[in-house]
């Protein structure tokens, strides 16, 4: 009989969905008909498989209002910004789509007499996918479109919190006509997911997840000569200079560190600020961050949903005290959001003051709706303390002076520099990361060499 898998909704703690995991048996037919479409698939030109892909995003938008109600049931987000998700799967595939045919074409290294040589961009194989459930859509697009334009066939997993995701993906490329065996998505268990990728039938593997699930991931991927993309979260700061636009910084900064419930591996989790602005920055965001509405995520008043599970709640929680027990002072009384309550997952924002780096809420990742701000004396302290971190995925800055951001990004340890933004996604650049943010990286034409492989042809066209 097989095992059930059920997730259970942050929004009333019922069961949402169960779906019954895959069986060796299973997992087999599905290996060897991505084998199978693989190698159909590879021999579709570029611009059919663009074509293909642009159908079946069609196919995914036309299901908005209804992709955007389950996301909320499943991972807790606020009903009024779920369907952000789906305008942004969009806009990164449809730039993905649009760049195929010129980032996939082949490589010329120039002119010699008597020879013909280029470098064609091969697809690796089966890309196997592990999709996260904090934002199920944008995590998962990042490599499953781009491979299949690259012409491979593509197995997701996604996470047992959003699993209609999986089938989501799945129900847009059937209607779009992509070929049997191209996409496909299993339910799995942590066990099969690891047999899987030592599997042969797996030629590269794409993770999105925690630190020790990377770790998980790379170690089954080295027993055999196979890539993989990690992207394994991280503890993203943001510098506050005193010459940045002072209420731009504070409402992109509260809203940086507490969309999704603080539920974003980019999210902002730290914050330096120039000591003169200070204490006026500290008082504006504290000020902003009460006025925030938790609760039920299906009214669209709610703008701070649940946290995925009580059990992640009350890690944040422990931060949260850990940090006042060395000194830390909270702004937030957690009595104006009457929503939150202790065995839940539905937690107030937090916003702590007194925060030195001795603090796990100021080194370790929290994924949650807490935020500590640190006042900073000179651009060197603050580059000292952003790179005072185990992670280096994005780092934001905020000044009116574009060379002073370009001369502080060079300094910092991370993957991107963000000025007067942060918590988003551009998909013309490469995502990546350092340190244990991860390796690899998706969207921008760099994401295309991550799936495919490079084979070099050397003509002699003369004797």
């Amino acid at each position: 009989m097989a095992q059930i898998q059920k997730t259970v909704s942050p929004v009333d703690g019922r069961i949402y969905v169960e779906r019954p995991l895959a069986d060796d048996t299973a997992i087999a037919r599905a290996q060897a008909t991505a084998w199978t479409a693989q190698t159909r698939w590879r021999q579709v030109p570029v611009r059919e498989r663009v074509a293909l892909v642009n159908k079946a995003i069609d196919a995914f938008v036309a299901q908005h209002d209804k992709i955007a109600e389950e996301i909320t049931w499943q991972m807790g987000r606020p009903i009024a910004q779920s369907p952000g998700e789906v305008r942004g799967l969009e806009e990164r595939a449809r730039y993905m789509a649009s760049i195929a045919e010129q980032a996939l074409a082949p490589v010329d290294p120039g002119a010699k007499p008597g020879f013909n040589r280029f470098i064609r961009r091969e697809p690796v194989g089966v890309v196997f996918t592990i999709a996260p459930w904090n934002y199920p859509y944008l995590t998962a697009v990042n490599s499953v479109v781009p491979a299949i334009l690259a012409g491979n066939a593509v197995i997701l997993k996604h996470s047992a919190q959003t699993p209609l995701c999986a089938e989501r993906f799945g129900e847009a490329f059937a209607a779009a006509g992509l070929p049997a065996g191209v996409f496909q998505h299993l339910h799995l268990s942590h066990a099969s997911t690891l047999k899987l990728i030592e599997s042969q039938d797996v030629d590269f593997v794409c993770f999105t997840g925690s630190v020790d699930g990377g770790h998980a991931v790379q170690q089954a991927a080295s027993r055999r000569f196979i890539g993989a993309g990690l992207e394994l979260g991280g503890k993203d700061p943001a510098y506050v200079r005193a010459d940045a636009n002072f209420d731009h910084a504070v409402e992109n900064l509260v809203d940086g560190a507490f969309f999704n419930s603080g539920q974003s591996c980019c999210g902002i989790e730290r914050i330096y600020v120039d000591a003169r602005i200070y204490d006026r920055f500290v008082e504006a965001y504290a000020a902003l961050t009460r006025k925030y509405v938790l609760g039920n995520p299906t009214d669209k008043a709610t703008n701070l949903g649940p946290m995925v599970r009580a059990s992640a709640a009350e890690a944040v929680r422990k931060q949260i005290a850990e940090a006042k027990t060395r000194g830390a002072r909270g702004l937030i009384d957690e009595k104006l959001f009457a929503a939150s309550k202790l065995g839940t997952p539905y937690l107030a924002p937090e916003v702590l003051i007194g925060v030195d780096h001795t603090m796990e809420v100021m080194t370790e990742e929290s994924f949650g709706p807490v935020v500590g701000i640190m006042p900073v004396k000179s651009e060197d302290e603050a580059v000292s303390l952003m790179n005072d971190s185990a992670y280096g995925l994005t780092a934001a800055i905020w000044t009116s002076d574009e060379q002073a951001a370009q001369r502080i990004g060079d300094r910092i340890e991370t993957g991107t520099v963000f000025m007067n933004r942060c918590d988003y996604l551009d998909p013309a650049l490469a995502w990546t990361g350092v340190k244990d943010s991860g390796r690899g990286c998706t969207l921008s034409r760099v994401g295309f060499e991550h799936l495919t492989r490079p084979k070099s042809f050397h003509l002699r066209t003369s004797i």
